[in-house]
């Protein structure tokens, strides 16, 4: 049997992918985090499947669930909100299954920062305004960030930067880059993209912070700063210039 890791997307259950519902739809256990995951999905599920909350369960509890339920003769769905390649704790899960045996495969799903760009109506490169995209986070008490990965130094790069879990700890963020983007510079939160909540703020690094904090502001948000989220005057991409030769390869 075969433990999944699905992306179950930024938070609107139809934006789960179809591989993603499909698998879930074929598990017979599934373990989803009960404070994130829209309860819709797990609609999904067979009815007879066993559905286990993890929000208070610990890593070693988790592991153990998992590999209980792979030993019983199922598969397994563990459902994490948006894309297990970025701030999801899938590695510590996946280390522990390695060291037991147990199979496991990753669907991937839609990432908070994409949702959120949707809901600006925003592609986040833009050409000769900014190629670059930071996903990042800030320290905290819990985690810190590794030499060379705090905010004064990725902000020197310019580069359009997205911080996850970091609405709380707004004045920090402002604070750091004010210094290589400029008080003028364009500033966006989007709080539960994609959900039927969702509230997006739109200001620079001179008032974003007082709107986050105006807006009560403290969780499931993404953090955009950037020049790109105010491009309007900007060259068009060579992919389809009327000059550019269709004809090779």
């Amino acid at each position: 049997m075969t433990v999944y890791f699905i992306g179950a997307g930024p938070g609107a259950a139809d934006l789960i992918t179809v591989r993603g519902a499909r698998t879930l739809a074929a598990c017979g256990v599934c373990l989803y985090a009960g404070s994130l995951v829209p309860r819709e999905l797990l609609a999904e599920c067979p009815d007879d499947a066993r559905l286990v909350d993890t929000a208070q369960l610990d890593i070693e509890q988790i592991t153990a669930e998992l590999v209980a339920a792979h030993r019983d003769g199922h598969d397994v769905a563990r459902l994490h909100s948006g894309d297990p390649s970025v701030f999801s704790a899938v590695n510590e899960q996946m280390r522990r299954l390695d060291e037991v045996g147990v199979p496991y495969e990753v669907v991937p799903g839609v990432p908070a920062f994409a949702a959120a760009a949707a809901a600006l109506k925003r592609e986040l490169t833009v050409p000769t305004v900014g190629q670059t995209v930071i996903l990042t986070r800030i320290a905290q008490r819990a985690t810190a960030m590794p030499e060379g990965e705090d905010l004064a130094t990725l902000g020197r790069s310019g580069a359009l930067i997205v911080l996850h879990l970091a609405a709380r700890y707004v004045d920090r963020v402002v604070e750091e880059l004010l210094p290589h983007y400029g008080a003028d510079c364009p500033a966006a939160v989007v709080a539960m993209a994609s959900r039927p909540d969702e509230l997006v703020l739109r200001g620079t690094l001179e008032d974003i912070a007082e709107q986050v904090k105006a807006a009560g502001v403290i969780r499931t948000a993404v953090i955009m700063v950037g020049r790109t989220l105010g491009a309007e005057q900007f060259r068009d991409s060579h992919l389809y210039s009327p000059a550019r030769d269709r004809h090779t390869c």
